[in-house]
């Protein structure tokens, strides 16, 4: 049995969500204490509620402990099935987490797998949106063979949520190594800039111009897609992503949300800022992208490289869970002005 202590390291959902997903790839029993301990609420809250429950549909999972509030968790996982899996959140809690929860289990089922998720938040305030997902995760994911796209049928934001996606995954246990150690040369930054029932205020062609501007300011040009979106009524909101992409494969993104009496653009100045201060540093993986990619590096057979700006919480926590959980060993060296992270 795997045992997890949740209050190790960063002590968030990430640690929940990655048991999880490695205990049904291994077909281990888990059993989980503390979850998330080192969060003003412990324990778990919806989203990561419905996580655990849409992983357990793909792996007919055994469970105790599966409640909201809970700390303590036991999950027991049989056969990757795969086939339609619904999941409903009923907060503005962040569908991009869910997802990233089920995607490896996605990988390793025996048929493809559709996850949609209904009543949910698309883009929320420490989450990735779902379009960075859609822009720049899942394409590194495609360098592994990892074939998955995410159609959003609402967006939703918060409070009141109300977002719907779907998740598609062809199943692929053979990933390949992911390994970029060159920045090379910038040939493009690519953005798209939503807005949802706010076109009246052209919040998301402000969003845009903003970011654009600020861009144009330190040498760089960029194309922006502007859609205004009139998928859910009951709740306003806006994002924005932005990606840079170079002639060595590297995709670094960064994204900001709208918020309540936030200018759309300071939405728009805050994505472009971000994604500066990682293309500053000409890394080969931005720091989110990095936190992400870690299970799916400790999956794979062979040497894994890439080069961030800064190690982060999430990544000192899923390093640590991956050598835990799968045997597996990672270094993590300074090299000039970047951190070279490697799977050996």
């Amino acid at each position: 049995m795997i045992e997890i202590d949740g209050s190790q390291k960063s002590g968030s959902g990430t640690i929940l969500r990655l048991s999880i997903a490695m205990a049904a790839i291994t077909k281990q029993p888990l059993h989980i204490t503390n979850i998330r301990q080192n969060r003003p609420q412990p324990g778990l809250k919806h989203q990561h509620l419905e996580a655990v429950l849409t992983a357990a549909k793909l792996c007919n999972a055994k469970m105790k402990g599966a409640t909201l509030g809970s700390r303590e968790l036991w999950f027991d996982p049989q056969e990757i099935r795969g086939g339609n899996i619904e999941a409903i959140i009923e907060t503005a809690g962040s569908i991009p987490m869910l997802f990233s929860a089920v995607l490896p289990i996605c990988l390793f089922a025996e048929n493809s797998v559709n996850v949609h998720v209904a009543k949910g938040g698309t883009d929320t305030i420490h989450a990735p949106t779902i379009n960075y997902l859609r822009n720049v995760f899942l394409p590194a994911l495609k360098t592994m063979g990892a074939e998955a796209e995410i159609s959003v049928q609402k967006y939703g934001y918060y409070p009141k949520g109300m977002g719907e996606a779907t998740l598609t995954v062809k199943p692929n246990c053979r990933l390949q190594p992911f390994c970029i150690e060159s920045f090379g040369g910038l040939e493009a930054i690519t953005g798209f800039s939503v807005c949802t029932f706010l076109a009246d205020r052209q919040v998301a062609e402000r969003q845009a111009k903003a970011a654009k501007d600020y861009l144009s300011q330190q040498g760089y040009t960029s194309q922006i897609l502007i859609v205004n979106d009139q998928s859910n009524p009951i709740q306003k909101g806006s994002s924005i992503v932005l990606w840079a992409q170079t002639d060595t494969g590297v995709i670094v993104g960064a994204d900001a949300i709208g918020e309540l009496r936030k200018m759309a653009e300071v939405v728009g100045k805050e994505a472009a800022q971000k994604l500066l201060s990682e293309l500053s540093f000409k890394p080969t993986v931005d720091v989110f992208l990095a936190d992400m990619l870690i299970p799916y590096l400790a999956l794979t057979l062979g040497k894994s490289a890439f080069l961030v700006r800064t190690i982060s919480e999430h990544i000192e926590s899923n390093v640590w869970l991956m050598e835990k959980i799968l045997n597996v060993k990672f270094s993590i060296q300074r090299v000039n002005n970047l951190y070279r992270i490697e799977k050996s």
